[in-house]
């Protein structure tokens, strides 16, 4: 089959085109960002790509166009595609029909830790020896790939990172809900996207729409702590629940004792594993944990399971080190919602105590570098959470390019601990101005940030 992929640039759709190049399809694909990594990744797999949406790419005549959810009405493309009524698909529609169908699919939920938690999951499953097929929508640092079909037999695993982003502009389900998985994980969940929920309740819903379609044999890895999963669950549930991170024992509940980086998984009072690893933050734990619980699922102890993790090696941009000048180190993450960026502050928090080493040495500080890029951050949707999710920073700078609320305002709480910048140039003078040796400087976005990482350590090298 020749499939014609719009939008194929992001991280989903280009896992996509991967998976149907290595599943034998012909795969040709366009999109207003056609620049590396992305593009040099799909190129390597010998998948053309064009720049733009131009009309006459209908004359490829492939069986079939599979739509992103970036396309809108208008597009030229889409438009030459209606018209002709030629066949076209979405994007997770078209992976239930040609990756998902017959395997056991595990789907990993939630607004935060979707990305680690799936690379987590499929990196217990590797070690296991099940070898899952996997689309994560980063690129674990284990697989150096972020979309691989694995083995592929009836009931095969299948770990897959489910959002609950809308599935294209003909269809306003979330993308989850075309993923029918056995095994459901349900990280956590807040108001998020609000370009496309109004509220809450408006993703609860969408969250219950997934729990529907988990068969009674099913497992449900469930967040203890969440008062909105309770709520998911309290509107109708037909499958095995495994809870985890409850604070206190509670019956076949997961739960974590120790230290983030070094902690016994108790069910129960009973211990059934113990974690090492390099990570920290409580949010890697819960994490963990949901991993645990899903990989018993498909068979794995949880004991192997915990020592699988001890090889963990993250995702990229998962406080990723990108360089150290001038005596400063510099990371980036892809932090953006106000939890995100607050979990991440305080993991890298704990990172840095746990390895200082000479006693009685100053604390070393963290300068948090951040845009508001998300859909939901440009609407100024949670502006108000910014000094809270900043607090354990000892500076922060935001950039305010594009934003159409005061950045300034939000952040007055904070006094002279935070700084505004329309640009990134002038952000990274402030920055390099106000940093000193020994500091770490937490670059955070969803976007590239206008390569503010490189031009950070050059500019720290020159001073």
């Amino acid at each position: 089959m020749h499939i014609h992929i719009l939008g194929i640039c992001g991280t989903f759709m280009g896992g996509l085109a991967a998976l149907a190049r290595e599943g034998g399809h012909t795969v040709t694909g366009c999109d207003t960002n056609v620049y590396p990594p992305m593009s040099d990744q799909l190129r390597a797999l010998g998948i053309e790509l064009v720049e733009g949406y131009g009309a006459e790419q209908f004359t490829f005549r492939p069986d079939l166009f599979v739509i992103g959810n970036v396309i809108v009405r208008g597009n030229p493309l889409m438009e030459a595609i209606l018209d002709a009524g030629a066949p076209y698909i979405s994007g997770p529609q078209w992976l239930a029909d040609h990756v998902l169908q017959g395997r056991h699919v595990l789907a990993v939920a939630g607004t935060h830790g979707k990305t680690s938690t799936t690379s987590m999951l499929a990196w217990i499953l590797e070690q296991a020896g099940l070898a899952p097929g996997f689309l994560v929508g980063g690129v674990p640092l284990n697989f150096g790939v972020s979309a691989r079909l694995g083995k592929v037999e009836p009931g095969s695993a299948f770990v897959i990172e489910a959002d609950e982003y809308d599935t294209a502009f003909f269809d306003k389900r979330s993308k989850f809900v075309h993923y029918r998985p056995r095994t459901a994980v349900l990280n956590n969940l807040e108001f998020d996207h609000a370009d496309i929920f109004d509220d809450l309740a408006a993703i609860e819903r969408q969250f219950h729409h997934l729990v529907r379609t988990v068969p009674a044999h099913g497992r449900l890895v469930v967040n203890a702590r969440e008062d909105s999963l309770k709520r998911v669950l309290a509107m109708g549930c037909w499958s095995e629940v495994t809870r985890f991170g409850a604070r206190k024992e509670e019956p076949g509940a997961l739960r974590a004792r120790g230290e983030p980086h070094a902690f016994d998984v108790l069910r129960g009072s009973l211990k059934v594993a113990r974690v090492e690893w390099p990570l920290l933050g409580e949010h890697n734990q819960l994490n963990a944990l949901a991993a645990l619980a899903a990989a018993e699922h498909v068979g794995v102890a949880p004991d192997i399971a915990g020592r699988a993790l001890a090889s963990f090696g993250n995702v990229r941009r998962r406080l990723e080190l990108r360089g150290e000048a001038g005596g400063v180190n510099v990371y980036d993450d892809f932090a953006h919602h106000p939890t995100a960026i607050r979990t991440t502050v305080n993991g890298l928090r704990r990172k840095v105590d746990h390895e200082k080493t000479a006693p009685g040495a100053p604390r070393q500080r963290i300068l948090a570098v951040f845009e508001p890029r998300s859909n939901t951050m440009k609407l100024g949707a949670m502006k108000a959470q910014l000094p809270w999710a900043l607090e354990e920073a000892d500076l922060a700078f935001c950039h305010s390019g594009a934003l159409s609320w005061d950045a300034a305002q939000a952040l007055a709480p904070m006094g002279a601990q935070a700084v505004v910048c329309d640009s990134i140039d002038e952000l990274v003078k402030r920055v390099v101005a106000a940093a000193r040796a020994g500091d770490h400087v937490l670059c955070m976005s969803n976007g590239g940030f206008g390569g503010i990482h490189a031009k950070l350590l050059e500019a720290l090298a020159r001073r």
